[in-house]
Formats: C-alpha cells, structure tokens, sequence
C-alpha cells in the first residue's frame, strides 16, 4: 500500500462517515417525534434522555472520525 492510496482511502472514509453524521442529524432534526416514537417502543425513555443520548452519541461519532479519519490523514500530507 503506498501513501496516496492511504490518504485517498482515508479521505473518503472521512466523506461517507461525514454523510453518515449528516443524514443522523437530519433525521434528529426533523423526525425526532418519529424516531422517539420507534425507540420509545424498546426503551423507557424521556424525551430529554432521547436527546442527550443521541446528542453524546453524535459527538463521540464526530470525535471519532476525527480521531480515525482526519488525523491520519493529516499526518500523511504532513510527512509526503
């Protein structure tokens, strides 16, 4: 494997795991009644316990496409 595979492999993990993170939002955003609505049948949960969940959840997504992602990729522009 050489180092442009790498970057161009890592580069569109970031994209698709960005897509991801947006279509997750987007849902959050307007289907919220919906999804609460699905999850509620499986989990007791409240509506504030719904949001912090899918709140904590899509910052440690995002954290970790930065982590796995981002960084690595940056580290192979730096060093080619």
């Amino acid at each position: 494997m050489n180092v442009e595979f790498a970057r161009n492999f890592l580069l569109w993990c970031a994209v698709i795991n960005y897509g991801v993170l947006l279509v997750w939002f987007l849902f959050f955003m307007f289907a919220h009644d919906w999804m609460q609505r699905l999850h509620g049948r499986w989990f007791r949960i409240s509506a504030d316990q719904f949001d912090a969940i899918h709140y904590a959840a899509m910052a440690i997504y995002k954290i970790g496409i930065l982590l796995f992602n981002l960084v690595p990729l940056a580290v192979l522009y730096i060093i080619s």
